[in-house]
């Protein structure tokens, strides 16, 4: 296998080294972002969790993330996505270790809130570090090839998680998490090459202005408005809700229940690479990105509407339409790369991540509050107030929708 690396012409080891690495640490965030879901129910019965606590504890991974953006930001302009990535991930380790050993609300939260810390930095460190290798043009191709790899991390949080729990319990599990971390953090500091001449000349002032500059630029908002929410609300159901909604509104039992993640993250998986490299090919053609983004949204909403409906004998096709649909939202990341100069990308994207993953805190957790009104009936939660949540999210959704629309030229 060696040989055949060194077999590669240099620009491909580079592209390799460059990918591969930071591809480890996407894979194992969205593995962290996904895999309450499965041990939820662990998580009820061991500690007694209402929904909005469930929701509160599951959220803290976004709250947790979303604090750091500002602060990576500029972190990958001033220092780079390699060193940047390699450190928080050693929080990302820390935090799955003391989630294993938790032994109550307030430990999971610290675990969880540490985990979200950690791997702040994966996504943007991996559309920073693709600015400074590969042209513009191959943006959205290189990050949905990035977000495949973070479908690969949700198909792991379903029916692998599963049938880890088989050998282990939900504590071995995240000490197994943690070593691996650690082990990604190794990998990225020690194996991605370093950018010669990349380093910024501009002093800290002019990033704090830089930072400012993007939060008041027009464009930003453009974006920002209109695809937040779907990105966000997508990550808060397919990390907890899609999990309880399955057993609660489906009434499937627990394999069932992982198989349809599994199906979900399958699904998530082919869209993140459909939608890049889709956006890439059409922009050859004159059709810009923006354009797939406002279609994909449409039949994304279109999927929420059976939610809406309880249409659980369609479980299946709902969340394979969820999971296809609901990542077209990540061509935002994309979009905002391709508009701002290359020495502002982190803080552009930090940004547009910043009001993504507090936005997915907080619909995570109302979601819980909402659900919760509704007395709980036969050991879980009833039909109806997942059908309110889902409706005021959709709701909201439609709004940013109508907002991208009217801004799309």
């Amino acid at each position: 296998m060696d040989r055949d690396f060194a077999a590669q012409s240099p620009a491909t080891r580079t592209a390799l080294l460059v990918f591969l690495p930071f591809a480890a640490g996407y894979f194992l965030s969205y593995l962290y972002r996904s895999v309450n879901a499965v041990i939820s129910t662990d998580l009820i019965d061991e500690f007694g969790l209402s929904a909005s606590a469930l929701g509160l504890l599951t959220s803290a991974y976004f709250l947790g993330f979303a604090s750091l953006q500002i602060p990576v930001g500029l972190m990958l302009d001033r220092i780079g996505p390699r060193r940047t990535n390699s450190f928080l991930l050693l929080l990302a380790g820390s935090g799955a270790v003391v989630f294993s050993m938790a032994d109550g609300l307030s430990g999971l939260l610290l675990g969880r809130a540490l985990i979200g810390f950690g791997v702040a930095a994966c996504l943007m460190s991996s559309i920073k570090v693709f600015t400074l290798w590969f042209p513009l043009e191959r943006l959205p191709a290189m990050t949905g090839r990035m977000m495949f790899v973070g479908g690969l991390g949700a198909i792991s949080a379903t029916v692998p998680v599963e049938a880890a729990l088989r050998v282990t319990d939900w504590r071995g599990l995240f000490l197994v998490l943690g070593v691996a971390t650690f082990a990604a953090a190794a990998l990225i500091y020690l194996a991605v090459p370093e950018k010669p001449d990349s380093r910024p000349d501009e002093n800290f002032a002019s990033q704090i202005r830089g930072t400012v500059g993007v939060f008041v630029s027009p464009l930003f908002w453009k974006i920002a408005l209109g695809t937040t929410l779907f990105q966000s609300f997508n990550m808060a159901v397919q990390g907890l809700w899609a999990g309880p909604w399955l057993v609660d509104v489906a009434g499937l039992g627990r394999q069932a229940v992982a198989f349809h993640l599994l199906a979900l993250g399958v699904a998530t998986m082919c869209g993140f690479l459909f939608w890049g490299q889709l956006a890439a090919r059409l922009a050859r053609r004159g059709i810009a990105p923006m354009t797939v983004l406002i279609f994909a949204s449409a039949f994304y909403m279109a999927v929420q509407l059976l939610l809406v409906a309880g249409a659980s004998d369609l479980a299946l096709l709902i969340w394979i339409g969820w999971g296809f649909f609901g990542t077209a939202g990540s061509l935002a990341f994309a979009i905002l790369s391709q508009e701002f100069p290359v020495n502002m990308t982190g803080r552009a994207t930090t940004a547009l991540n910043l009001l993504v993953f507090l936005t997915a805190f907080a619909s995570q957790w109302v979601f819980g509050v909402i659900v919760n009104r509704w007395p709980l009936a036969g050991g879980g939660y009833q039909p109806g107030g997942y059908a309110v949540a889902f409706g005021a999210f959709l709701a909201l959704q439609f709004a940013g929708f109508v907002w991208m629309v009217s801004r799309r030229r």
